[in-house]
């Protein structure tokens, strides 16, 4: 009996001391599993967002490519070989198939897989060296914005030669495009250049240089004391507007304008106002103007001069707060592409059209982003001016379209709309190819 007894008093210590180990285990176990699901989802995020950016930097890369190449191609359409621009045409329906939605799709590597090889076969065509390819990945790297500058004047061409003159002190940044309206007595340059993706290169860019040019040769050139015209303004350089285009990003634009308006602020002394991206408040361009009364004629259906000389009713971000009549204010600002369209109304009555522009416009209750104004556009005929802030949404045909329907319920005829400035795709081809000031009336 007593033997048995210790026998299993043994059995019952073995037993003890394996299950302790056993409960040992379970328990580091069941800790190490849970530290390893948080450990594991901070390195899977990690890696994620490493590989990520890598593939979605190489894709990037790839359109930048194609983009490219077509430009080329439309500026000179025997530049390639026919089986180059295949090649050319089935990287680009790669690129819109990828699912950069869904990165777990299956046929994400097969896609990615067919880029590279197309890439390499393009390469080849195109006869890279890997020297020769290097300096075409560094010219990628750099990215293109354009920016668009409004001049209160378009009579005066001695004003505008000595204008233009400036610009082209900065070859790297041509004007692109020349928009010309003389019963506006108006006028709208498109310049485009590289950009450095270093913010610290963004203050000495050929860009913002070309702009300043223009603007010191434009404040020095025009009185605004004397100017008369049917489009409002506030300054001799009325708006100044910086835009991404290609790679660049909306900060990259936003540095300029910023870099721009110290300048001109305090080398100049123009009252400088910032709207959009490079606006701190994230002021909007309409916003501005609205406090500054730019929208009210100053005689009948004209605006003649500028803001009376004193102080300004809102504090400039640069610049002087006292406004000189000669000079007026500037606004400048950076936003993702803006489309102007016009659409001419056959008739006098201002009040009508001033009807028409408010119910198209996304303040008064109609196209979302999209911003209009009447304004007086010769004899018989006034316009309905429009910002189109997300074209890519709403576009100039939609504008065409309501402002047929709503001026055909006032019984008026609307006239074929025009945009002032070519799409961007133009825009960079212009300069590509630029060769000179491309004059679009």
């Amino acid at each position: 009996m007593e033997s048995q007894f210790q026998t299993n008093s043994v059995e019952d210590i073995f037993e003890s001391s394996l299950n302790l180990e056993e409960t040992h285990l379970r328990e580091g176990y069941d800790e190490g599993y849970k530290h390893g699901i948080v450990e594991g989802k901070d390195e899977a995020r990690d890696v994620g967002l490493k590989l990520g950016f890598e593939v979605g930097e190489e894709l990037g890369f790839y359109r930048g490519c194609v983009d490219i190449w077509k430009s080329a191609i439309r500026v000179e359409p025997t530049a390639f070989s026919a089986r180059i621009q295949k090649s050319i045409k089935q990287m680009e329906d790669l690129l819109e198939k990828y699912p950069l939605s869904d990165p777990e799709d299956d046929s994400v590597q097969g896609i990615m897989d067919s880029l590279r090889l197309k890439f390499r076969i393009i390469r080849a065509g195109l006869g890279y060296s890997k020297l020769r390819f290097v300096w075409f990945e560094t010219m990628l790297k750099w990215t293109l914005a354009c920016c668009k500058v409004y001049i209160s004047e378009s009579r005066n061409k001695a004003a505008l030669e000595l204008i233009e003159k400036a610009a082209k002190l900065f070859p790297q940044a041509p004007i692109v495009n020349k928009f010309e309206d003389v019963t506006y007595n108006r006028v709208g340059y498109t310049l485009v250049s590289s950009v450095a993706s270093k913010p610290s290169s963004l203050s000495s860019c050929p860009l913002k240089s070309a702009v300043l040019a223009m603007v010191k040769a434009a404040v020095e050139a025009i009185n605004l004391e004397q100017h008369c015209g049917t489009h409002p303004r506030l300054g001799v350089v009325d708006h100044i507007c910086f835009h991404p285009l290609a790679q660049a990003s909306l900060d990259q634009a936003a540095g300029i304008a910023k870099s721009l308006a110290v300048d001109v602020g305090s080398t100049l002394q123009v009252p400088t106002f910032l709207y959009g991206a490079a606006s701190e408040q994230g002021k909007t361009l309409a916003s501005i103007r609205r406090e500054l009364g730019y929208f009210r004629p100053n005689s009948g259906n004209q605006w003649t001069g500028g803001p009376k000389s004193g102080s300004l009713p809102i504090k400039p971000d640069e610049g002087p707060s006292q406004v000189s009549e000669t000079k007026g204010a500037v606004l400048i600002g950076a936003t993702q592409w803006v489309d102007n369209y016009n659409v001419p109304i056959l008739t006098t009555d201002i009040a009508a059209v001033r009807r028409i522009a408010k119910r198209v416009s996304g303040r008064g209750g109609g196209l979302d982003s999209v911003q209009t104004m009447a304004l007086t556009h010769g004899d018989g005929v006034i316009e309905v001016a429009c910002n189109l802030l997300e074209p890519n949404k709403v576009g100039g045909q939609r504008v065409q379209k309501e402002i047929e329907r709503v001026a055909e319920e006032q019984g008026l005829i609307a006239g074929m709309g025009y945009f002032t400035d070519f799409s961007q795709e133009k825009l960079i081809e212009s300069y590509l190819s630029s060769d000179g000031i491309r004059i679009h009336r």
